[in-house]
């Protein structure tokens, strides 16, 4: 086992450095009954921390 295997990494500490990069989470649920679709839910979502260098998408209200 070598010391990167053994590192212990924080909750928060993961937390910090996906919002720093950003997240895109993706995903397709389906509910079928004898092969015929009856909900489809489609998921998109991108999840990231919003500063000075990364502004908000909506930009600025006044």
């Amino acid at each position: 086992m070598t010391v990167v295997e053994r590192r212990e990494v924080a909750l928060v500490d993961l937390l910090d450095r996906l919002l720093a990069g950003g997240v895109v989470i993706t995903g397709d649920v389906t509910l079928r009954i004898a092969d015929v679709d009856l909900v489809r839910i489609d998921l998109n979502a991108l999840i990231s921390s919003v500063n000075a260098q990364v502004p908000a998408p909506w930009g600025e209200q006044t």
